[in-house]
């Protein structure tokens, strides 16, 4: 029986609700071994970011270089860059080793506002690793930024779907959390030829610590399972939706969602 193996290529959050340890949490969840790629250790609990320590270029390269000689990978995921020289670096290794199954979440700033990628990173972001992605998975405050386009409507946040598609992403990804105007949250996928919606109920909590880290990497996951794209960003909409809906309540701010709710069953109305 072939494991499938996943890595993600993030930033370690103390707190346990994003990053490095949201990825794993999910990858172990739906039945994928997972391994990383440590960019930066953060200080941070769930009132936000006391401090970002990057690693050098050298040593996430180092990192990927390992997995890459012994284990190898079905999908990779890459959140928290921080600076360019790492950029250009995951980027580099992706293509020196040939990985596909590549889902780039584009990781800017925190739940508290904490910047989490260099302002003169984007552009390499844009360069030299959206050409290489499966899928990019931005929420609407950072498809905005890559884009330079406000999204108020289905028209623009489309429009925006076909910019980053110029990029070179082969699928888009678009996230609706942050649409606060709507009962539901809808995510756009648009492949370069059709566009795809997927709704679930708005579920009204301040515990989403972490909730993009644990989509992308469901999505990962799926895809080193062999999933199609459509397929996989269905069964990680269906997981977020039960980790946010039976939300763990713990510390005193934007808390952390609950991993092991999807597998277990446990779906709560809100």
């Amino acid at each position: 029986m072939k494991i499938a193996k996943a890595l993600t290529i993030a930033g370690s959050d103390s707190g346990g609700g994003a990053g490095i340890q949201a990825d794993l949490k999910t990858f172990q969840e739906l039945n994928v071994f997972g391994m990383s790629a440590i960019t930066a250790v953060t200080a941070q609990n769930t009132l936000g970011v006391d401090g970002v320590h990057p690693m050098t270029a050298n040593a996430v390269k180092a990192q990927m270089d390992a997995i890459a000689h012994d284990m190898g990978t079905d999908a990779l995921k890459t959140g928290m860059l921080f600076n360019a020289d790492i950029i250009e670096a995951v980027a580099s290794s992706i293509q020196q080793y040939g990985w596909s199954n590549v889902v780039v979440d584009p990781v800017m700033v925190a739940k508290g506002g904490a910047p989490l990628l260099l302002p003169e990173a984007i552009d390499s972001l844009k360069s030299h690793l959206i050409p290489l992605a499966t899928v990019i998975t931005p929420n609407i405050p950072e498809a905005e930024l890559l884009s330079g386009i406000e999204i108020t409507s289905e028209q623009n946040k489309e429009a925006v779907a076909k910019y980053l598609h110029n990029l070179g992403a082969t699928n888009v990804l678009i996230k609706g959390g942050h649409d606060a105007t709507s009962n539901e949250s809808t995510d756009l996928l648009f492949d370069g030829e059709q566009f795809i919606y997927f709704s679930t109920k708005r579920i009204f909590t301040k515990n989403t610590h972490g909730t993009g880290c644990t989509f992308s990497a469901a999505i990962t996951a799926e895809l080193a399972k062999g999933q199609k794209v459509p397929d996989a960003v269905k069964l990680a909409k269906d997981f977020i939706q039960a980790a946010i809906s039976d939300d763990l309540k713990i510390g005193k701010g934007h808390g952390p969602t609950n991993h092991w709710a999807y597998k277990r069953g446990l779906v709560h109305e809100s």
